[in-house]
């Protein structure tokens, strides 16, 4: 079957590709390793991500989104047709139609950049849609009905955070807290408690492995590798979830503070049916033990942690694909 359609959840911290009829067919890191001295990219996704923390000084592994849009438009364009190239599987007989996520807070000049991107990079067309409304179509949630939803994603690089009626959005926020945020707060508070230094994939594995929004009655303990900060040896510790909760109360509490102020700009009527159906939850960070709890208990609103998170707004590309006409609505701009 030759592909004609490709949907791209394009993340700052990974890029996932769907494709109708046959799913999530790639979901790696968006990160990118090139040379410096000729700028040629050597690795992308897994392979690269492999490489941070551990590259000589001729290469650098980076990561070309930040906040949700693009930081470096060439490492992005070489990402893009990398991970097109990919889906198409070396059958090229077609330039693919493409539906790229974007934050729902992007500029004009950003969505110009991932459009002309995903051109560039191999595209017939592309079509641009808000990440809050593709995870909200993800999480199976009937946007097209004239009630109100709040959905919120939580991704790498940003927390979009919206309430969605008739296809629409009626009031929404974007935060720069996101999964990144979160590991970058661990290794700052285990840097300053434990005198130890450690990299951004050691704090990603402690928050995957401990990391939990409220204090637990049965804290969870890993094992730490690092360097010690006095000697420059290497040295383990045991860090409890305890840790990561203290760790993430700045972020999390910006994270509500933007939750609480969208909910008080919703209409009345929209209000009743956020509080008759609860607020989804949905992105990779979503994952983080307890949250949906912690903004239950700060909104007063039942929060629910959608099924696969990670994969809601890549499903969701997907779907509005499938099915353009119905959802041409909600798609910002096409060519």
């Amino acid at each position: 079957m030759f592909i004609k359609k490709i949907g791209i959840d394009l993340g700052t911290t990974n890029v996932l590709v769907y494709v109708p009829r046959k799913g999530i067919i790639i979901n790696e890191p968006s990160v990118v390793a090139i040379s410096k001295s000729d700028g040629k990219v050597l690795a992308v996704g897994l392979e690269a991500k492999d490489m941070i923390g551990r590259t000589p000084d001729t290469i650098v592994a980076e990561r070309p989104l930040k906040d949700g849009v693009i930081a470096n438009y060439n490492t992005t364009e070489a990402m893009m047709r990398y991970f097109i190239n990919k889906a198409l599987g070396g059958m090229r007989l077609f330039r693919p139609e493409v539906m790229v996520a974007v934050p729902a807070g992007i500029t004009s000049t950003e969505r110009r950049a991932v459009i002309d991107a995903a051109l560039a990079a191999g595209a017939r067309a592309a079509y641009i849609i808000k990440e809050p409304i593709v995870a909200a179509i993800g999480a199976d949630i009937p946007i097209g009905a004239a009630s109100g939803h709040m959905i919120i994603d939580i991704g790498g690089g940003t927390a979009e955070i919206a309430v969605i009626s008739l296809g629409g959005i009626v009031s929404c926020g974007s935060v720069r807290i996101g999964g990144n945020k979160f590991d970058a707060a661990i290794a700052e508070y285990i840097r300053h408690k434990y005198n130890l230094a450690i990299g951004e994939s050691m704090a990603e594995k402690i928050k995957i492995a401990v990391g939990s929004a409220l204090f637990m009655d049965k804290p969870l303990t890993t094992e730490v590798k690092g360097r010690d900060m006095v000697t420059g040896l290497p040295r383990i510790v045991n860090v409890n979830s305890d840790d990561t909760t203290e760790a993430l109360q700045h972020d999390l509490e910006l994270l509500t503070e933007a939750i609480k102020d969208v909910l008080q700009r919703t209409p009345p009527e929209l209000s009743a049916d956020v509080i008759d159906k609860g607020i989804i939850l949905s992105g990779g960070s979503a994952l983080l033990r307890n949250l949906d709890e912690l903004i239950a208990k700060t909104t007063g609103v039942a929060t629910y942690v959608a099924e696969e998170p990670l994969l809601c707004v890549a499903k969701g590309t997907g779907i509005a694909l499938e099915n353009l006409d119905s959802y041409k609505r909600s798609i910002l701009a096409t060519k």
